[in-house]
C-alpha cells in the first residue's frame, strides 16, 4: 500500500535529482553551441532566467525577490499536501510536481545569481518561439494544469456527510 509520503517523496526525490542533472548536463555540453534534437525540432540552448516564467523580470535583481515569494509557495503547497485526501492520487501528484519545480528553480536561486538554468528551447511554434526552459518549469507547468483540475472537480464531488455522499454509501437511504 502506498501512502502519502511515499507517493510525494518518491516524486520530488526523482524529478529534483533529474532536474539538477539535466542542469548540470547543460552547464557542460551546451556552454560553447547550441545542440538540436528531434531532427532540429528542439533546440537545446544554454540560457540564464533571472525573471520569473517567459523571463518576465522584476527590478534589477529579482533573486531577493523570488527567493522568499518560492520559500512561502513551497509552505503554501505544503499545507494543500497535508490536507489531501490521502485517496486523491491526482491531487497528491500535483503537487508533488508543482513542489518539485519550485525546489528545482529555489535551488539555482540560491546557488548562484546569475539566475535559472534554461536549456530547452526556444522551440519554433510557427507563430512564435516557446520560451526556454528546463526539467523543473515543465514539472510546475503540468502541475499546475493539474492542480487547476483536481480544484475545479473537486466543486463536482459530494461532499462527506452531505446527503448525496451519504445516499452513495447507503443505497436504502
Amino acid at each position: 500500500m502506498r501512502t502519502k509520503a511515499t507517493v510525494f517523496t518518491a516524486i520530488v526525490s526523482t524529478l529534483v535529482l533529474l532536474d539538477i542533472i539535466t542542469k548540470r548536463w547543460a552547464l557542460e555540453v551546451l556552454q560553447d553551441r547550441p545542440l538540436e534534437i528531434f531532427g532540429g525540432l528542439v533546440p537545446l540552448t544554454l540560457a540564464f532566467n533571472k525573471g520569473a516564467a517567459f523571463g518576465l523580470s522584476i527590478g534589477n535583481d529579482p533573486r531577493w525577490f523570488f527567493i522568499p515569494v518560492t520559500v512561502i509557495a513551497l509552505v503554501l503547497l505544503g499545507t494543500l499536501y497535508l490536507r489531501t485526501d490521502p485517496r486523491d492520487l491526482f491531487r497528491l501528484v500535483a503537487l508533488s510536481l508543482v513542489f518539485s519545480g519550485a525546489l528545482g528553480n529555489l535551488i539555482d536561486r540560491v546557488r548562484w545569481d546569475r539566475g535559472v538554468v534554461d536549456f530547452i528551447g526556444p522551440i519554433n511554434l510557427g507563430f512564435m518561439d516557446w520560451p526556454i526552459f528546463n526539467v523543473a518549469d515543465m514539472a510546475i507547468t503540468c502541475g499546475a494544469v493539474a492542480l487547476a483540475i483536481s480544484f475545479w472537480t473537486e466543486e463536482d464531488k459530494p461532499e462527506e456527510g452531505a446527503p448525496e455522499a451519504r445516499a452513495e454509501e447507503d443505497p436504502a437511504a
